[in-house]
Parts: C-alpha cells; sequence; structure tokens
C-alpha cells in the first residue's frame, strides 16, 4: 500500500527553521552571559573603532531584524539591499570577531558557537531571500 506524504514547500521549511534558528540564538545569547563578562574583564578599551562584543551586538542586530521580519510578514523590505548588505556582513570578515574566533584557541566555546549560529542565520536567510 502507498502512503500518501505531504510535502512541505521549501520557503516554508525555511520560514520554520529560521523561526527556530531566532529562538535558539536568543537561548545560546543567554548563555554567553558569563563568557561575555571575562571577555569585558580582560580586553582593555582598544583603540579599535568597536570592541568584539560590541561587534557581535551590531552583527546580532542586523541580523535578527532581517529574520524577524521574515519571522513577522514572511518578507523583507527593500529585498535588494537586504541581500547585498546580507552578502556583505560575514562575521568572519568582521577582523575583530575573526581575530577573536581564531586567536582564543579553546576558550569561549559558547560565544564561538553563537559566532557560527548568526552566521548560518544569515545564510540561511540569504537563500531564502534567493529563491523567493
Amino acid at each position: 500500500m502507498i502512503e500518501a506524504t505531504h510535502i512541505v514547500p521549501s520557503t516554508e521549511v525555511n520560514v520554520n527553521y529560521i523561526n527556530h534558528l531566532l529562538e535558539q540564538l536568543t537561548v545560546d545569547y543567554q548563555n554567553t552571559k558569563q563568557e561575555r563578562k571575562e571577555i569585558v574583564a580582560l580586553v582593555p578599551s582598544s583603540e579599535e573603532e568597536f570592541t568584539i562584543l560590541e561587534e557581535i551586538e551590531l552583527l546580532t542586530s542586523d541580523i535578527r531584524g532581517y529574520a524577524h521580519q521574515i519571522q513577522a510578514r514572511g518578507w523583507i523590505e527593500n529585498e535588494p539591499e537586504a541581500i547585498e548588505r546580507l552578502q556583505m556582513m560575514g562575521v568572519f570578515d568582521v577582523p575583530a570577531i575573526a581575530n577573536f574566533y581564531f586567536s582564543t584557541d579553546g576558550g569561549y566555546q559558547l560565544l564561538k558557537a553563537y559566532i557560527r549560529m548568526l552566521d548560518y542565520l544569515r545564510l540561511l536567510i540569504l537563500e531564502y531571500l534567493r529563491r523567493e
């Protein structure tokens, strides 16, 4: 006997996965609280424009903002500009983040996992926008 299967459109799957990642990032960010405190205590004020934590916050704000638009409406305002911005905001393209990530060897694993998940969400949003 052949069973009927329900095929979910890929855009619906992507929206559901974007929603899931958005929720997971909230939890993951809360779990990095201790590591973020350690970084603030260890890293003196630098001459760089933004600290590592500020750079992560900026990326988080932008990427989560796009994800929230998809979650709420299913689309992003000014999509071509959003695609261009998302393509240019790879987390490892930010020198402070790349330096932190690759120079702290085995430390700060929760924050590093958060950074990877944030970049994954960015890529998933790009994929979603390109399929629309």
